[in-house]
């Protein structure tokens, strides 16, 4: 599929002297838009109130976006890589607004099917295009770093929320003068809800098309100086071969990571998307919670920092521990974390945020870490749609991990009387799932020499004497 020639890979190739630095503030601009995702709890209940609907029939507009945002990254993986960032972050832009704007609609109009196909089915493909489109192209402009590059621009995802909790709060407020964030118990209107739809729509559009157009690629043979291929073998499980995506898919190594993502997503959506009204719920004294809304804003606004250091924090780690040991961690330490949620969560308030925080710290890395875990795994060819069609695995998780947690709950109570016991099976769920994973992890082993790419189709950086960077 052509794209329009202001948005062609050929127009936005970097000129010698190009600052590789700029390139994570392009990526940020997109990730931090779309990372809104991770803020759907803050209004949920007031759309469970509008729809007159379970949080099962809401929660599925989440599972949808979630499901497109795998389904697309791995049907446009290959043209991403293709036709370069900028067509990508154009084209994210557009159908991650659009959703905004027809989700809107359907709120206004008590359509709840609006919904579905605006903030679910559109926005859900803007979120897939979005996510992978900064992603080889950062790997490519930091090969001596790849964890510390995919971290920083995947971190913005993780942090979408921080910024999107506490402005959702305010411009629902300013929607509906009824609605107090700080009086437990108030929920905005509707309408409130439909209107924080368009006005993000629009200030989304604003921040992405700047990521867009300010995004650059390398120059053919461009390496940084001071970096040496033939250094990257030194680590376990890194290669300096390259496989195909078609061939990515072939291997046992794809599956297992695929496996290992989709224990960890699931374990961590199920939290993410429920955020809100789980910490009231734990916390519970008859009628009413000791936790207010606002406070409970305010903990999906803590998760999200968690959520965006840890994609920083424990992807960079992973350049000098490794990929596999890192995913150890994740998931082992994982294992623990829920134990203790479950058991002595609804102890202390202390107890209760500080675990979740730290699961969803480990859930952010293991994104962050997964394209570099890709590119020690099966080089730089064409990690961009190995990178999306993995995806599937959040596609995957979009559905199980909420199914889990709404399911779980529907079955033992209604939405503003659930307490901590009624989350402890879903909980333990998700420690069988941790520990599958954990397995998952430990049987990744090198990719046989059967499936590497011929020298010849080998990337650029590994044929001819390269372009030097001048600037850092």
């Amino acid at each position: 599929m052509a794209v329009p020639a202001f948005l062609a890979r050929d127009r936005i190739v970097a000129k010698p002297g190009f600052n590789r630095w700029l390139i994570p503030p392009a990526a940020l601009a997109v990730h931090l838009c779309i990372g809104q995702a991770y803020a759907t709890s803050v209004y949920k209940t007031a759309l469970v109130e509008h729809f007159d609907a379970s949080l099962t029939a809401i929660g599925i507009i989440f599972s949808i976006a979630i499901v497109m945002l795998g389904l697309s990254a791995a049907v446009f993986g290959t043209w991403v890589d293709k036709n370069g960032p900028r067509a990508a972050m154009f084209t994210s832009a557009v159908f991650w607004v659009s959703g905004f704007l027809v989700g809107s609609l359907g709120i206004y109009t008590n359509q709840l099917w609006l919904l579905y196909l605006g903030y679910g089915f559109l926005g859900g493909i803007g979120l897939g295009i979005g996510y992978i489109s900064p992603v080889s192209t950062l790997i490519k402009w930091f090969p001596d770093r790849p964890g510390l590059a995919t971290g920083m621009a995947i971190m913005g995802f993780g942090g979408g929320a921080l910024i999107a909790s506490p402005l959702s709060r305010q411009l629902m407020n300013w929607y509906d003068a009824n609605y107090d964030p700080a009086v437990a118990g108030t929920v905005p209107s509707g309408n409130a809800v439909a209107g924080l739809f368009l006005t993000l729509g629009l200030i989304y559009l604003v921040f992405m098309m700047f990521g867009a157009f300010i995004v650059r690629v390398p120059a053919a043979n461009w390496r940084p100086d001071g970096f040496d291929p033939s250094t990257v073998k030194a680590k376990s499980l890194v290669t300096t071969e390259n496989v195909s995506a078609n061939n990515a898919i072939k291997t046992p190594q794809f599956w297992l990571l695929w496996t290992v993502l989709f224990c960890n997503v699931t374990a961590g959506i199920g939290i993410l998307e429920q955020a809100a009204p789980m910490i009231q719920d734990f916390f519970r004294e008859g009628d009413t919670s000791t936790v207010l809304a606002a406070t409970a804003a305010g903990f999906v606004g803590l998760l999200s920092l968690f959520n965006m250091a840890g994609r920083f924090v424990w992807s960079s780690t992973s350049d000098y521990i490794g990929r596999k040991p890192i995913y150890m961690v994740y998931l082992g330490v994982g294992i623990i974390l829920y134990v203790i949620l479950a058991t002595l969560g609804s102890t202390a308030t202390w107890i209760f945020v500080l675990t979740a925080a730290i699961i969803i710290s480990f859930y952010g890395g293991g994104f962050a870490t997964v394209p570099a875990y890709l590119r020690d795994l099966f080089g730089t060819y064409q990690v961009g749609a190995i990178h999306g069609r993995l995806l599937t695995a959040w596609a995957a998780a979009g559905i199980v991990g909420p199914l889990i947690i709404n399911g779980v709950l529907d079955a033992r109570g209604t939405p503003g009387q659930l307490v901590a016991g009624d989350y402890r099976p879903a909980l333990f769920i998700m420690v069988g799932l941790l520990a599958v994973g954990f397995v998952a992890n430990l049987l990744i082993k090198p990719v046989a020499e059967k499936w590497w790419e011929p020298k010849q189709t080998d990337i650029p950086t590994t044929a001819a004497e390269p372009e030097r960077s001048t600037v850092r």
